[in-house]
């Protein structure tokens, strides 16, 4: 990658964890192949009030410290996470955005970033341009405009998008729904257009026979690999297709499984359902190798329109058979698809069957080592980023 390193603040979605996600794979790849780069990565703010409604154990954030060990980087103080901590929510204090931001500018501050660029993921990293002068790049990975939310938190949303969308030097979203939807902004802003920056896999790790999980349930595994979240994750479907599956093959879930009520996750476990929970990034190729079928039951809606999975990228790859509710990146494959391993797409009614009829055929592994890189796509975003560079000189 080209470009001379400079620090980079990004406001994320998620944490850094083990369950790599799109900005740990890019971020990864930045630190590697820029000697000097460093990288403040701000995760979601640890909300203590709201873990107690939710009956987990309330903390509070672990603020600035080192970043973990990364391929080909190591740990040599360039990678630092920083978790705040949002003492109470909006609606019982107006100034909670302004007291995070402030948290993040205390953090920069004290690793001697002075004047870095901003990659914001998270809509509400916003409050970073209300704030601070820094050139920013908004990167666009959901519609959250079109999720389903309470008023009051829609209204937030719009807000934020709309700021991010004038005044970002760049944006980057990852499908072209996102290309559809976000892009008309910008050209009325007489901002430069979006750019595709889509999701894409390590090929050569996913193609590396691997052995089969000891947690995995013995026999034919149907399995879902992601988050299991109500804004994605279609629970009637996944029980109906356990339902169906009871005594053939069993349904896995690889993944977190989050804000599901009590009834969803009985449900799940009434019809059979096994979640085994988060797995390593490094982990995941092997639980797919050796499935009889791949699931994708996601709702069917605007939002997850906008949606560029991973795991279309990781299902291609391992070539195992898949069935898709008929979402974005699957309904596009199975469309252009002449060859490789079966795609199905299913409406909700038709899923449970069309699973059963791939478990019941046993079709050999049909590997795709063509889909987009890590690497590829890291240095799209890089040469982005590098955009911003005459912004910061001004």
């Amino acid at each position: 990658m080209s470009g001379t390193p400079t620090d980079l603040v990004v406001i994320s979605l998620e944490a850094w964890d083990d369950v790599w996600r799109r900005n740990q794979h890019l971020v990864a790849r930045l630190l590697r192949d820029r000697p000097g780069q460093r990288v403040l990565f701000v995760e979601p703010p640890a909300d203590p009030l709201h873990s107690l409604s939710r009956r987990r154990r309330p903390r509070l954030g672990r603020g600035l410290r080192p970043g973990p060990d990364l391929p080909g980087v190591g740990q040599d103080a360039r990678l630092w996470l920083h978790e705040p901590t949002k003492p109470l929510p909006r609606r019982v204090d107006p100034r909670a955005d302004d007291r995070l931001a402030a948290s993040v500018l205390r953090a920069a501050r004290r690793l001697g970033m002075t004047d870095p660029l901003l990659w914001v993921n998270d809509p509400s990293g916003a409050r970073m341009l209300r704030t601070t002068t820094w050139p920013a790049l908004y990167d666009v990975t959901d519609d959250w405009a079109a999720a389903h939310r309470d008023a009051a938190e829609a209204d937030r949303v719009r807000q934020d998008e709309e700021l991010l969308l004038g005044r970002c030097e760049q944006v980057t979203v990852c499908s072209t729904g996102l290309v559809r939807t976000k892009g008309p902004a910008r050209r009325d802003a007489g901002r430069p257009d979006v750019v595709l920056v889509t999701n894409a896999v390590d090929v050569e790790r996913y193609l590396a026979p691997a052995a089969r999980p000891a947690d995995l349930p013995a026999g034919p595994v149907a399995l879902y690999v992601g988050t299991v979240h109500p804004d994605r994750f279609d629970t009637d479907v996944a029980v109906a297709t356990a339902r169906r599956l009871t005594g053939t093959a069993t349904l896995v879930l690889v993944g977190p499984v989050v804000d599901l009520t009590t009834a969803r996750l009985d449900a799940l476990r009434e019809a059979g359902v096994v979640m085994l929970g988060p797995r390593p990034f490094d982990q995941v190729p092997a639980y797919l190798q050796h499935a009889a079928v791949l699931l994708v039951p996601h709702v069917v809606d605007p939002f997850t329109d906008s949606l560029d999975p991973i795991k279309l990228y990781e299902y291609r790859v391992v070539g195992r058979p898949v069935v898709a509710t008929a979402v974005a990146g699957f309904r596009e494959l199975a469309t252009g698809r002449s060859g490789g391993a079966p795609l199905v797409v299913a409406a909700a009614p038709d899923f449970p069957a069309a699973v059963a009829d791939l478990v019941a055929s046993h079709r050999a592994t049909s590997p795709d080592p063509t889909v987009p890189t890590w690497d590829d796509q890291a240095r799209l975003m890089a040469g982005t980023l590098d955009l911003l560079r005459p912004a910061a000189r001004r």
